[in-house]
């Protein structure tokens, strides 16, 4: 029960979609531009260096704060909570990558896979910094940043819950591999246009000179 209350809950705070309400704000809809979706990355190409920080900042928060709720409600059983911080990080993703009342036209989640990351290991968390950062510098690639940074997230967490790190249950460490692999793989699912534009040399890139819109 604990498992479909974090997933439900999670989906709930992952429907606040920023992107969307901001550019509504400014009288634009965020998905009838750029690449379409509703999160940062084509906010900051659409409405500038402010819009993709205040989009950034609404959808990492909405991922952020429902799983640290979730270590406080389950502080007594250490055993089980990083599992359900997991489900409830997969719920915020869902939300936001498939809102249901914008016809389940939203974002790709890594915002909201970054409040995960920040809410679940803090060493985690500089590591995706790292290495997002200089991905994206050096290649001006942000999908390429991004899906790095879904492959340090699958690979630290099964390795170290592996070694005990996260006080799970022997029993409950296939479930962990299987939901954390699912959150990981949306990443890739979401990008999958952009694996393909990657592959053949067209992506996008980011421009680092973002502009005062």
């Amino acid at each position: 029960m604990e498992r479909i209350i974090c997933l439900l809950a999670g989906y709930l705070f992952g429907l606040i979609q920023t992107g969307y309400l901001y550019g509504k704000a400014h009288k634009i809809d965020i998905r009838n531009h750029g690449s379409g979706n509703s999160g940062t990355t084509n906010a900051l190409r659409v409405m500038g260096a402010k819009a993709g920080a205040v989009v950034f900042l609404g959808d990492f928060l909405k991922s952020l704060l429902p799983c640290l709720v979730v270590r406080v409600l389950f502080k007594d059983k250490p055993e089980f909570i990083y599992l359900l911080m997991m489900y409830t990080g997969l719920g915020v993703i869902l939300g936001h990558n498939y809102p249901f009342y914008l016809k389940f036209k939203g974002g790709k989640g890594i915002a909201a896979t970054a409040g995960l990351i920040v809410a679940t290991d803090l060493r985690m968390t500089l590591l995706c910094i790292v290495a997002f950062l200089s991905i994206v510098i050096i290649t001006r690639y942000v999908s390429l940043g991004s899906l790095v940074v879904a492959v340090i997230l699958f690979a630290w967490l099964a390795l170290f819950a592996t070694l005990g790190a996260y006080g799970l249950d022997q029993k409950l460490l296939p479930e962990f591999y299987l939901v954390t692999a699912m959150i990981s793989g949306l990443a890739f699912w979401r990008h999958r246009a952009n694996v393909g534009r990657l592959v053949r040399g067209t992506e996008n890139k980011i421009s680092l000179n973002f502009g005062k819109k």
